[in-house]
């Protein structure tokens, strides 16, 4: 069952999201961002208001991805990184994004907060940053 409604062309666009902004950091990575962004489509909380689909999510503006901006959001979406989509549509987690809103690569170390979130950990390039519970309550809700 999903946690967020989705249909096929939802699933291409979460699925090139996830490729274009992490295929780098492999198929975890790509899963943590998938994560990401299932949680700010649910949240409906401080940058993420009525932010309720795949598509706002993905193009949301401002404070939207950086791939889909600045040119390499173009590639298509291979039949793994659809199942890899259809997973975190289907409510997996995978720490340190599993509550993410945030994400972002660093020069250096991950701070211990980034616009007043808290650091969550760091996969390969990326870190991961989470609301509070009860400044985003529908992040932690049980899938």
């Amino acid at each position: 069952m999903a946690v967020i409604k989705a249909t096929e062309e939802d699933v291409k666009l979460l699925a090139r999201l996830m490729r274009a902004e992490a295929e780098g950091d492999g198929k975890l990575g790509m899963l943590m961002v998938g994560n990401v962004g299932v949680n700010r489509a649910r949240s409906n909380c401080i940058d993420f208001k009525n932010i309720t689909d795949i598509r706002k999510m993905v193009y949301q503006r401002p404070g939207g991805f950086e791939a889909t901006i600045k040119g390499y959001f173009y590639q298509p979406a291979r039949a793994a990184d659809i199942k890899l989509a259809r997973d975190v549509i289907a409510g997996k987690r995978y720490h340190p994004a599993s509550n993410a809103l945030w994400f972002f690569r660093p020069e250096g170390d991950c701070p211990a907060q980034w616009f007043n979130q808290a650091n969550t950990g760091r996969h390969k390039s990326h870190c991961f940053f989470s609301p509070t519970q009860v400044d985003c309550p529908d992040v932690y809700r049980t899938l």
